[in-house]
């Protein structure tokens, strides 16, 4: 489990993506349960580093920190940094790499993990405007413009701004649980999970009418999960054609109806299975998969692991919060 982590700030550093950085992992959430990590700024040449916004922070820490930490979080760098990142920055991510740490960047700070060589053959991504930059100057990477994060590994990059803190909420569930998880992102007032890809917000932004929102279909469909929904049946709650409804929800929520309740399914399973005592068969069955061998296949695809090793891990040590085996 992370408990050190290292914030990588170099000179022209964006405020905005430090401070997703700095919300994720560096505030005291003990009182709700939540572990504290030991979170440090570090930087090559410690003093003042400038950001991108004409005001300098004080840095006390250099590179030594990140030696030892669980997690290395590299921030975005400007642009005419890109083909010349400080080669004490670049030797850090390789040795965190190849003592098998988690490496994160946000937006342009995926620039100065690729030059380090450690993303070679490995699929990434960064802000859709930088991404045919990136995939121009290092073809041996497969850069994928339109997703909010790539894990490769114990890699992790991420898209454009807010999408930091998709892939840092992403890494928190992955060690702490997706009720660890949950409980953060409603600290920050943000959903624990977002759909979808950057297409959504570069082709298709939310309408501005709300008149046609699709959250009473969508609310309905978490209290539900359970049954068999199909297309025709939630796009007769929304008074659309299938069609149309279709179409709506992959503009408002960057992904098919069918792919958003597989995910929530899987979200709720996870909640169970922390939670909970119930067996597998009645897991199976709250979040809509039917049978215990489906919610094996459905874990084993989209978490990489099995229900029974999840609430090993994850299982809440508090036994009045949990009720009794089914």
């Amino acid at each position: 489990m992370i408990k050190t982590v290292a914030c990588v700030v170099m000179p022209g550093f964006a405020p905005f993506e430090f401070g997703l950085a700095c919300e994720a992992f560096g505030l005291d959430r003990t009182d709700d349960g939540i572990p504290n990590f030991d979170f440090r700024i570090v930087t090559p040449d410690p003093g003042a580093v400038p950001s991108n916004l004409g005001f300098s922070i004080n840095i006390d820490d250099d590179l030594s920190f990140a030696d030892e930490a669980d997690l290395v979080v590299v921030t975005p760098i400007p642009r005419e940094a890109w083909e010349s990142v400080d080669e004490r920055v670049l030797d850090v991510v390789r040795r965190t790499v190849a003592r098998d740490a988690w490496v994160l960047t946000v937006c342009s700070g995926a620039f100065a993990v690729a030059a380090s060589g450690v993303l070679s053959g490995r699929r990434a991504t960064t802000h859709w405007r930088y991404a045919e930059t990136m995939s121009r100057m290092y073809p041996d990477i497969d850069v994928d413009p339109n997703v909010l994060y790539v894990q490769d590994g114990r890699i992790i990059t991420s898209a454009g701004t807010a999408a930091g803190l998709d892939a840092c909420l992403h890494l928190l569930r992955l060690e702490l649980g997706a009720e660890a998880a949950n409980i953060i992102a409603r600290r920050m007032v943000v959903p624990p999970q977002r759909d979808g890809g950057q297409a959504q917000f570069i082709a298709a932004p939310l309408p501005a009418s709300t008149s046609l929102s699709l959250s009473p279909v969508t609310d309905w469909m978490l209290e539900n999960l359970r049954l068999d929904l199909s297309v025709d049946q939630l796009a007769a709650r929304a008074h659309m054609s299938p069609r149309t409804f279709a179409r709506r929800f992959k503009a408002d929520h960057g992904t098919t109806p069918a792919a958003w309740l597989g995910r929530q399914r899987i979200l709720h399973a996870q909640r169970l299975l922390e939670q909970t005592d119930l067996a597998l068969d009645a897991i199976a069955y709250e979040c809509g998969f039917g049978s215990a061998a489906v919610l094996r296949q459905n874990f084993a695809r989209v978490l990489g692991t099995t229900p029974t090793a999840y609430r090993a891990r994850f299982a809440c040590a508090d036994d009045a919060m949990r009720s009794p085996a089914a």
